[in-house]
């Protein structure tokens, strides 16, 4: 049996699983925990902190409740969920953190093993691993070695111990922890004790605050975090928190990128995005549709099925997508391309021939484009037999391809398999974050972005840094009064975010040698117009 093998949950009767779900990155989640939620009937939520875990591993046909309209007490919220599982059969209850501290959990499984259901627990991963791994801060070291859970709130002395040897993490929202730091002061607690205060944990609008418990109470008093977890730490651990800063510290961490793409692609982007620490919205600038006379792409078909073509080539991901519906129309399958010979533009497009089941003999590797195909392409030799191409693409498509296979012998048969035609404009709110710059960077990879995102939604300002994914691209940026601050040294999506991510770094190296604090680009524009 492989470390990979998934197994459904089945139960034998009606189950509740009581889940915590760490610190609220879906990425953090246990196999077994993704597993359990991919089969349940029922999930029982806090929309404010568990909606991501739930789009992300849950069924779309999933019932979801919010934990609130179960009732105000644990045990009524237990009987029901009891209630829920008999009537549905799997009924999985979220929590935040790793579950058990600090939580509704007890009440509520007794509860629901009164009303005869059956009941089990998933632990997630623990607010204090979270807090200290995602802000590099050792909680315990070979000085600290006891470590005291707090749940914010008004305290007696007999609540928190002042010894220097032991560290303490205290949780709970701002109201809360602002009672709790007086209850420390009023108990004699140096108001100039070093605390690290942290938010969305994991997620990459974190934001730690290394301050003292008296700047910290001020702060909470002026500047409230409703409806967000404060979690404090106490401890001499706070002195070495440097070296093992590696979240905060991602090279676009807290920035947020604007992706002009169709939505499976730019989701994609999104997906890379998020490795460098950024948080992305894709906005499409395209819609594709299905060719108007589709009777060259059936016919294309057929020849491909009767064995008519040596090659067929893939120039996008949109190109595979295509090709697939249309023979899943004629009732044909993936063996339809038994003994055909596949090429793939790139990375993404190859992995969507994988996804379904092909594996191209041919990935454009020196560079993502037409141009980078036709270069990686074969010579035409004759002892192969036939030279018959086929190239299902867009209708906008370039000949730059078509020209490169026919230079080295090839016959190209050049079908539209698709039309592009300018997507609907975004939402009134996304449309005025561009213009005031709240991204801070945006992410062309085509001319037909750069033209149809302005048409959709006008110009980014220039605080927004502009990104193209090669000369083509941003000479088409400058032409509708774009300023490019960076042109990708390849042309491949992956490229292009490795120079954004080392433009981030140039911008908070200069920072730092001047001793400015590293703001982003959106935050750079709000700083000017206060001033």
């Amino acid at each position: 049996m492989s470390a990979s093998t998934v197994f459904p949950l089945i139960p034998q009767k009606p189950l509740v699983v009581f889940m915590g779900t760490g610190p609220g990155d879906p990425g953090l989640l246990p196999v077994r925990s993704a597993d359990i939620l991919a089969s349940a009937q029922v999930v029982v939520y806090d929309p404010a902190f568990h909606t991501d875990i739930v789009d992300t591993y849950a069924p779309s046909q999933t019932a979801r409740v919010e934990e609130t309209s179960l009732g105000q007490t644990a045990s009524t919220r237990g009987r029901k969920m009891g209630e829920l599982a008999k009537e549905h059969g799997l009924v999985v209850r979220l929590y935040a953190g790793d579950g058990v501290l600090f939580s509704a959990l007890n009440s509520e499984g007794v509860a629901v093993r009164r009303t005869g259901t059956g009941i089990e627990v998933v632990p997630g991963v623990g607010l204090s691993a979270a807090v200290a791994s995602f802000t590099g801060t050792p909680i315990t070291t070979n000085r600290v070695r006891s470590l005291r859970f707090v749940e914010a709130g008004e305290m007696t002395h007999t609540d928190v111990s002042k010894h220097r040897n032991t560290a303490h993490v205290l949780s709970g929202d701002s109201e809360n922890t602002v009672a709790a730091i007086r209850s420390l002061l009023n108990d004699g607690w140096d108001p100039a004790t070093r605390v690290l205060a942290v938010v969305r944990v994991s997620r990459v609008r974190q934001v730690s605050v290394d301050t003292t418990l008296g700047a910290l109470e001020q702060r909470l008093e002026n500047e409230p975090v409703p409806q967000e977890t404060i979690v404090t730490i106490l401890g001499a651990g706070i002195e070495d928190r440097g070296p093992l800063s590696w979240f905060e510290t991602k090279p676009l961490f807290g920035w947020n990128v604007l992706i002009p793409r169709t939505r499976e692609q730019g989701e994609i982007t999104a997906q890379v995005l998020h490795e460098y620490g950024a948080e992305s919205e894709v906005v499409p600038t395209i819609a594709i549709q299905p060719p108007r006379t589709p009777g060259q792409m059936e016919r294309a078909m057929r020849g491909l099925v009767d064995g008519d073509y040596q090659w067929v080539g893939f120039t996008s991901i949109n190109a595979v997508r295509a090709v697939r519906v249309l023979l899943g129309d004629l009732g044909l399958d993936v063996r339809s391309l038994a003994g055909v010979r596949v090429a793939a533009v790139g990375a993404q497009t190859a992995a969507a021939l994988r996804e379904w089941g092909i594996e191209p003999e041919l990935v454009a590797t020196t560079e993502e484009s037409a141009r980078g195909l036709a270069a990686d392409w074969p010579v035409f030799d004759d002892v192969e037999g036939f030279n018959r191409v086929l190239l299902p693409r867009a209708d906008i498509a370039t000949e730059v391809l078509v020209n490169g296979l026919q230079e080295k012998g090839w016959k190209v048969d050049d079908v539209t398999a698709y039309r592009t035609v300018r997507a609907a404009p975004p939402p009134a709110p996304t449309r005025e974050a561009i213009k005031r710059g709240d991204f801070d960077a945006v992410l062309f990879t085509s001319s037909s972005t750069v033209r149809n995102l302005v048409g959709i939604a006008g110009k980014p300002p220039a605080t927004t840094v502009v990104a193209c994914i090669g000369p083509a691209t941003a000479q088409t940026a400058e032409s509708h009064g774009l300023v490019v601050d960076i042109v990708s040294q390849e042309a491949n999506v992956k490229s292009l975010i490795e120079d954004l991510a080392e433009y981030a770094r140039d911008l908070r190296d200069r920072a730092e040698a001047q001793g400015e604090p590293a703001l982003r680009p959106s935050e750079r524009r709000r700083t000017r117009r206060k001033s």
